[in-house]
């Protein structure tokens, strides 16, 4: 079987690290580290446990897109910490995580691992760029983020996405036939399908507000009967008589939202991505002093010796 390229949801991975691990994780000089150990394991794991030809730790250049925003003005309205004059709005981080993103970053760099990010663009749009380009080898997203579950595909290569939403341990591998299953959705065409059920659904925790009334099955029937959003749509504006009428009246009053719900909520495969190296798994780390360097700075012994002893040409651990 051909070695998958990996792509990696950075935020999320980080964000539940941060969460999973205890703040006493700190560096000597007081630093908490929790995020970047816990991250620094899944990177590892990843790397054992998937052996993939390439990886990319995939970044938010823009957590709330203008273009979405300008769609939607509630789309992750709630999570803004700071309105920014000019730029993107500053996000409700936790004050102890801000700091650690760097060490993260410097980390990946050292190692000689791939990040990639696209101006005014999410890391969705990263993922899904770069899911798109590929044609020859699979593809495994590894997020924490169900939003990404419209990306599964079958061909011209596979996609699939890796849900960690329990942690690595309890990981998921969903292609195309464990999204359409899970619900209850074609299988021809399940990644496009969950994003049209998810736009009809909704999602409180990015602000969408979705269709009053439609929940998740009923999306999910909908959409399965009708083929795609639009079409769906269609069939309601014309008084196809497999729309019920309450879901016809329900969709009618919801026009102004459905009208940029696809903006918002489908992921971008067109991003302009950029990378600060190539997407190969290196067989060592790029600078082995500066790895040392960072693992004795910020006490990431462990961490740091399991994602290099993960490296597929690793001959020994540079931080001892």
């Amino acid at each position: 079987m051909t070695a998958p390229l990996v792509l990696l949801d950075a935020a999320s991975l980080y964000f539940r690290s941060y969460f999973a691990l205890p703040e006493s994780m700190t560096a000597p000089d007081g630093t908490p580290v929790n995020a970047v150990r816990g991250f620094t394991d899944t990177v590892a794991r990843v790397l054992t446990d998937r052996r993939p030809a390439g990886l990319v730790a995939c970044l938010d250049a823009d957590w709330r897109p203008e273009f979405r925003v300008r769609a939607l003005p509630s789309y992750k309205a709630h999570r803004v910490a700071e309105p920014a004059e000019s730029g993107p709005d500053a996000e409700e981080v936790p004050d102890t995580l801000t700091p650690q993103v760097p060490i993260i970053l410097e980390l990946l760099e050292a190692v000689g691992l791939a990040t990639a990010e696209a101006e005014g663009y999410e890391a969705d749009d990263v993922i899904g760029t770069l899911a798109t380009r590929e044609r020859t080898r699979p593809v495994e997203v590894v997020t924490g983020d169900r939003d990404l579950f419209q990306l599964v595909r079958h061909t011209p290569s596979p996609v699939s996405v890796i849900y960690v939403g329990k942690g690595w341990a309890k990981a998921e591998v969903l292609g195309p036939d464990e999204v359409a299953n899970r619900y209850a959705l074609p299988t021809d065409g399940a990644g496009p399908a969950y994003a049209d059920m998810a736009m009809l659904r909704g999602d409180p925790s990015d602000g969408l507000p979705g269709v009053a009334g439609i929940g998740e099955k009923t999306a999910a029937k909908l959409i399965s009967r009708f083929g795609s959003f639009e079409s769906l749509l269609e069939a309601a504006a014309t008084g196809h008589r497999d729309v019920p009428p309450r879901a016809r009246k329900a969709l009618a009053e919801a026009a102004d939202y459905l009208a940029v719900a696809p903006l918002v909520v489908r992921v971008a495969t067109d991003a302009p991505v950029t990378a600060t190296a190539g997407e190969s798994v290196p067989t060592g780390p790029a600078d082995p002093e500066r790895v040392k360097e960072l693992a004795e700075r910020y006490n990431l012994g462990g961490s740091v010796t399991r994602l290099l002893a993960a490296l597929p040409g690793h001959t020994g651990s540079p931080t001892s």
